[in-house]
């Protein structure tokens, strides 16, 4: 009887692991949102390796802060810059588990005469997102092909990617820069569109690293108290960026979460750069990523860039 009753409990332990945690997650719709959800389509027939999901998706990142610092989520797929920023805010409650998505910046003009950075020499360029990640990278870029901001070209700021495209097709020598999805849906909007110039493969000519849009975050306190737990959902978490990179079907997965429509999704998702990158390689690219953007401007970064314990080792 003994030796039944312990096989038993081996079988129980297998079957439910003591490890098995409800894991809280919030993305913002977009990029940073899309390679969760072949997760999100098996959290949603039950427990992914004995792990539960509950999913929260956000239109801004202001919707999300409060999430993460009042620790109503566990885990949180933000824009690069805010992790370090909520590192500093909550005292290092914060922690970076993994980039989930490099440069989703691209220049796109209306016509064919930009092919190189120098191309945009005497131009203007639209472009939402100042005092954020686009403004830091554009200025890495042009700074790092000789090009300054407001001689040899100019920078006109608009408040949203629509009036971005607005302007652009507006001015016969104008380009604008937009993020995916949206790059994709004015090229799909109007066939003079194209995309021009990719602003990662410009960043990682000049740095040798590619540029970072998104990195998933963890609760500090979580992780050393569920650290399989973690584990669990960054295996999960690969298999389901794959998924999304290499199945036609994922549009439709992305689509159906309200992330972008289907159309959108095909067009953008070979754009996007969605990645899981963790360990020593994120390290290297986030924190170079990161102090690039302090010796603009400490604020983008919280005050200042992050200490060791900012990047997670599970």
């Amino acid at each position: 009887m003994k030796k039944l009753g312990f096989v038993l409990l081996v079988l129980i332990l297998l079957l439910f692991p003591a490890t098995a945690e409800n894991i809280r997650i919030a993305a913002m719709r977009g990029p940073t949102a899309m390679g969760l959800c072949g997760l999100m389509d098996r959290a949603g027939s039950g427990p992914v390796d004995g792990n539960t999901y509950e999913f929260t998706l956000e239109g801004s990142p202001d919707a999300v802060v409060p999430l993460v610092v009042r620790g109503e989520v566990d885990i949180a797929a933000i824009p690069g810059n805010l992790a370090s920023v909520l590192y500093n805010r909550t005292g290092g409650k914060v922690q970076a588990l993994a980039i989930n998505t490099l440069g989703v910046l691209y220049i796109v003009e209306n016509g064919d005469t930009v092919n190189s950075v120098d191309d945009l020499r005497g131009r203007t360029i639209y472009s939402a997102g100042k005092g954020a990640t686009p403004e830091y990278a554009l200025q890495y870029v042009l700074s790092a092909n000789g090009l300054v901001v407001g001689k040899d070209v100019n920078i006109e700021w608009k408040s949203e990617h629509a009036e971005c495209v607005a302007a652009l097709k507006s001015d016969e020598k104008g380009v604008a820069m937009l993020p995916q999805p949206f790059a994709a849906t004015a090229v799909l909007s109007d066939s003079s569109i194209r995309i021009a110039l990719d602003l990662n493969d410009l960043w990682e000519d000049a740095a040798g690293l590619g540029l970072i849009t998104g990195v998933t975050i963890v609760n500090k306190a979580f992780a050393e108290e569920h650290p399989d737990a973690v584990r669990s959902f960054l295996e999960a978490y690969r298999d389901s960026v794959d998924f999304v990179n290499s199945d036609p079907d994922a549009a439709l997965s992305v689509a159906s979460y309200g992330i972008v429509p289907e159309k959108a999704a095909r067009a953008a998702i070979p754009y996007c750069n969605i990645v899981m990158i963790d360990g020593e390689d994120m390290h290297d690219m986030l924190s170079f990523y990161l102090s690039v953007l302090e010796s603009q401007n400490p604020s983008a970064v919280g005050g200042k860039a992050p200490l060791e314990d900012f990047y997670a080792v599970i």
